[in-house]
Order: C-alpha cells, then sequence, then structure tokens
C-alpha cells in the first residue's frame, strides 16, 4: 500500500489494536544493497526493536527480482534487527511491472522460487520469510504453480491478494481461489481482498478456509475493524466495546496522525496526507465527508492547524 499505509498511518492504527502483525511498504530494490537511513526512511520501527509504538511487530518488506540483491538487502534488515522478512509478488503498478517487479514476477514461478531459495539463505532460520502474491498477471492459471514455488523456496507463510494484477482493486475478490492454492500447499495462508467489513471477514473465512487476514484499505477506512473481526470471532467485553470507535474518538486520532505528520513529512506532503486519509474514512463515518469538505482545499499546513483548533475534541485516546 505504496504512499498511504506508511510509518506514520501504522503507529495510529495499531492504536486501536486488533493487528498481530504489520508489513511495510515495499522498498523497491533495484541492483543496490542500501545503505541503512535507506530502511529507516520505509521502516523507522527498527529503531524501535522493529514495532510500532503500541508494540505491534513491523516486518519490511522487498520488492524486486535480482536474487543476490534482494538476498543482501535482507540480510542487512536482519543486522538492523528486522524480525523477519517479506517478499511482494503483488504489486499491480505498471511502472513496477515493466521493470519485472510485483506481480509480474508470477509469469516466473521458477524466479519465485529462486527469489525465496535467496533471500531464506540470507536469512538466520530462526525468522521467517514470507511472501504475498497475486492470483496472477493477465490470468490466475498459474496461481497453484506460484504458491508451490513459494512454498518449495521456503517461505514460511503466503498472503494471497484474491485478484490478478488485469483485475486491480475492482470488486469482487476471487476468495474461492485461496481455498483452491490451500489444496496444493502446506505452508500457512493469509486471505487478503476486499475486507471492507465484519461480515466480508467472516464470509472471507468461511470461503477462503483462512482463518488469517490481511486488512488493507478497509481498515484505513474503518481503524477499528481489526478490533471488530476479533471481537466477531474471539468474543472478549474490550474487543466489542473499542470496536466501535465514535467519531470524537476518531478525531483525537486524526489529530496525533496530523502530529505525526508534520514531525516526520516534508511540508508539501502535509495536508494531502490527511485529505487521502479522511477521503478513505469517508466509506464509513458521514462526519468525514464533513471533514474532507471543510479541509479538501486546503494547501497550507497552518490552515488545517486552524481548522483541528476550532474541533471539539476529546482528551481521550483510543
Amino acid at each position: 500500500m505504496e504512499g498511504l499505509l506508511d510509518f506514520v498511518l501504522r503507529d495510529i492504527l495499531t492504536r486501536v489494536g486488533g493487528v498481530d502483525r504489520c508489513v511495510s511498504e515495499f522498498i523497491r530494490v533495484t541492483g543496490t544493497l542500501f545503505p541503512e537511513r535507506v530502511f529507516l526512511r520505509y521502516v523507522p520501527e527498527l529503531l524501535n526493536g522493529c514495532k510500532t509504538t503500541s508494540g505491534v511487530p513491523v516486518r519490511p518488506q522487498l520488492l524486486g527480482s535480482d536474487v543476490a540483491c534482494l538476498a543482501d538487502n535482507a540480510a542487512r534488515l536482519v543486522e538492523m534487527g528486522a524480525e523477519g522478512i517479506d517478499l511482494n509478488f503483488g504489486c499491480p503498478s505498471p511502472v513496477v511491472n515493466r521493470h519485472r517487479g510485483g506481480s509480474a514476477l508470477l509469469e516466473e514461478p521458477e524466479l519465485l522460487f529462486q527469489i525465496v531459495a535467496g533471500v531464506r539463505r540470507a536469512v538466520p532460520a530462526h525468522l521467517p520469510v514470507s511472501a504475498k502474491m497475486r492470483l496472477g498477471l493477465h490470468d490466475d492459471r498459474r496461481a497453484e504453480a506460484c504458491a508451490q514455488a513459494i512454498e518449495a523456496g521456503g517461505a514460511a507463510e503466503l498472503v494471497v491478494h484474491a485478484r490478478t494484477k488485469a483485475h486491480g482493486y475492482r470488486p469482487p475478490a476471487y476468495w474461492e481461489r485461496i481455498a483452491d492454492i490451500r489444496q496444493v500447499v502446506r505452508l500457512p495462508l493469509v486471505a487478503n481482498g476486499d475486507i471492507w467489513t465484519v461480515a466480508d471477514a467472516l464470509r472471507c473465512q468461511q470461503v477462503s478456509g483462512c482463518q488469517s487476514l490481511m486488512l488493507g484499505r478497509g481498515m484505513v477506512a474503518n481503524p477499528a475493524l481489526a478490533r471488530g473481526i476479533r471481537a466477531a470471532t474471539q468474543p472478549d467485553p474490550l474487543d466489542a466495546a473499542a470496536a466501535d470507535l465514535s467519531w470524537p474518538r476518531l478525531m483525537a486520532l486524526i489529530s496525533e496522525f496530523w502530529r505525526l505528520v508534520c514531525a516526520h513529512l516534508e511540508r508539501d506532503q502535509q495536508t494531502g496526507r490527511l485529505k487521502q486519509w479522511l477521503n478513505l474514512l469517508r466509506r464509513v463515518y458521514p462526519e468525514a465527508q464533513t471533514a474532507f469538505a471543510e479541509v479538501r482545499t486546503f494547501h497550507d499546513p497552518a490552515d488545517v492547524e486552524r481548522w483541528l483548533s476550532a474541533q471539539a475534541l476529546p482528551g481521550v485516546r483510543a
């Protein structure tokens, strides 16, 4: 989720609860062994035991097709304290795909095997190497073969986004194809794609056969989604209460998000990041529609400061 779920939003969303682990934005490897400062730009949590401020582990994700270079960068991340390495075989970006990265690799199961095996050799045995894939590039004919190649390379876990690159993000997600993949591999699978509500999550679990889920835009739109899923599947009064994230409590998180954005991002990026989040929040919160309309013309961070000062912010943190 390049350009959306960065370390700032990871910090905020994991404060709400219900998340077991995060994966970083992809770090694109193209023939270079990166210095530590590059990794820290993407995953500053490396300075905090590779955890968010609320204690949720973050696994760095690498993207590329150069086996040796991916392995070298994975080894450096481990030296910096990474608790594991994730590999991206799902990005649908045309630019990434033209440069033989992301979902383009799903046309080459043998290369998937080589990448996973190379990174697995570079990472100490006690640390996991995981991967994320789509069902394919143009179609899903190679989905099972790709999953088998990733398993054979030594991956400990595989997230399957149940759409091809050609599908993009258009609904539906084909969760039943994840069930097909489960029949040919033994490694743990995680279902992903089109999970916007608790009802979606429960249906995805039933159709895919996976109990573990990866959330993306659904949790950005509804920060309490993971907590709600946990409450529905592992009933706990605390989860049930936290799953009801009121707009005043969310405004407190938005205010904290803005503080972190101003502290860590360039000035010309700041108002755009707030508008980006409010735009997705409109799917769940009617109040976000009003907020988005009020801030959409802002370009000066000072205007946002004045807008936040005018809101009735509660003295609680979710």
